[in-house]
């Protein structure tokens, strides 16, 4: 009678055992990911800083040749304050005569 009784308990105990074993591992594999994914943070923020900076640089500058270029022509010479062009040159069809 007690046989039967022992059976269900060792049954029992071995499925709360792999249930808490499992839950265990889990965690303890969680625990290192994070942990590991902890240690990448400031490397990754770093690296997110520098390509930040590097596009913000690369943007500022062409701003400010864009910025340039319509100065520079805003005060260039206009058609009006331009000098006269140059007439095209008389080019007689005939030949010169001996």
């Amino acid at each position: 009678m007690e046989r039967p009784l022992i059976a269900v308990l060792l049954l029992a105990g071995l499925l709360i055992g792999c249930g808490v074993g499992s839950a265990y591992t889990r965690a303890r594999r969680g625990w290192a990911d994070y942990q590991a994914a902890k240690k990448t943070v400031p490397v990754a923020r770093r690296t997110a800083w520098l390509l930040i900076r590097a596009v913000t640089t690369k943007v500022g500058v062409i701003a400010l040749l864009l910025i340039g270029a319509v100065a520079y022509a805003a005060v260039g010479p206009d058609e009006e304050t331009a000098g006269p062009a140059p007439s095209p040159s008389v080019t007689s069809s005939e030949r010169p005569g001996r």
